[in-house]
């Protein structure tokens, strides 16, 4: 019979405390001599977590870029527009400089100290504009050339010196025009498979990688997935729910699709499901505490935080995404 030494090289240790959940110890079974207890480290599935809320809640975010211990929220709607900037550290909001125009539902990529929001709608009327703003991790500028296609309701993904926006609703009708940036001006690249607004993106490496997905066609939401490799758009495997007004997180091959709306008859409104792409396909996993549609998200597949949106009201809150979860448990026998 092959014992504990055999299998892990080295006899069952006796630990005066646990040693930190962490993948280097998942599988290892200690004697912890401090609580007179057997315990062992465990993997499991990713989960949501509740973190702190923002400081202002809102929805239509103008943007939402950076990783999960370094985020960015910027403008919205509650109760109108509000150019409200504000940063998260892993743990909690923290104001900085309001943006210059007070937009809604803009396209948006970066990083915490270095994001793009462009274009966006101010009400009444939802009047578009195709400004451009550029954060510096203080505060904003408009920069000399806005987007080619003024909309709102747009998704975008990479650096701020190379990065994309596509999709949205232009004064007149849903647009699949992409445009991508360079750092200082604009330019139209291929369109996507099907027009649409209010699309969740992910992306890989700038401008050459990247995914959207649902969005509004309009009316009733879509499933559909477009991968983009740098020139065109191609349909891949849908969403196993069609939502709109999702948020995104991860990369072309790694990515999740997080809370939205749906319109699909007998359907509840607003989801708190998540879907997790692996390249090929999407798997739904682990559910928000609440379903809500048109807040912000950065971050990885494995490592992301969602915040803000609306379900009858606009919402300040704030949940961490994290997968693989690891685990102290303590051995029993029954």
């Amino acid at each position: 019979m092959a014992t504990y030494k055999g299998i892990q090289g080295y006899s069952v240790q006796s630990l005066a405390s646990d040693p930190s959940p962490t993948a280097s110890v998942v599988g290892q079974l200690w004697y912890n001599s401090g609580s007179n207890v057997w315990k062992y480290a465990s993997e499991g599935n990713g989960t949501w977590a509740a973190s702190n809320p923002l400081n202002t809640g809102r929805h239509a975010l103008g943007a939402q870029t950076g990783i999960q211990t370094a985020a960015l929220c910027m403008d919205g709607r509650f109760e109108g527009t509000v150019n409200v900037t504000e940063l998260y550290d892993g743990t909690s909001w923290t104001e900085s400089a309001d943006s210059i125009d007070d937009l809604y539902a803009r396209g948006s990529f970066g990083i915490q100290t270095a994001s793009i929001a462009a274009s966006g709608a101010t009400p009444p009327g939802s009047v578009m504009s195709n400004v451009t703003e550029s954060f510096d991790g203080t505060s904003w500028t408009e920069t000399s050339h806005g987007v080619n296609t003024a909309r709102r309701g747009s998704c975008g993904c990479g650096v701020a010196t190379a990065g994309l926006i596509t999709t949205g609703k232009t004064d007149t009708a849903n647009t699949g025009v992409t445009e991508t940036y360079n750092g200082t001006a604009w330019s139209e690249a291929g369109d996507v498979v099907t027009a649409r607004q209010e699309t969740g993106a992910a992306m890989a490496s700038p401008i050459t990688a990247a995914l959207i997905f649902g969005g509004n066609v309009p009316g009733p939401a879509t499933n559909q997935t477009n991968s983009w490799d740098g020139t065109s758009w191609t349909e891949v495997n849908n969403l196993n729910v069609a939502k709109t007004q999702m948020v995104g997180s991860g990369t072309q091959t790694a990515a999740l699709a997080i809370g939205g709306r749906t319109s699909a008859p007998g359907a509840p409104g607003y989801q708190a499901t998540t879907e997790s792409w692996d390249g090929t396909c999407w798997t739904q996993v682990a559910t928000l505490a609440s379903g809500r549609a048109g807040g912000g998200a950065a971050g990885s597949a494995s490592a992301a935080v969602t915040f803000g949106g609306y379900n009858l009201g606009a919402l300040d809150l704030t949940e961490e995404w994290n997968d693989p979860v690891y685990s102290i448990e303590t051995v029993t026998t029954s």
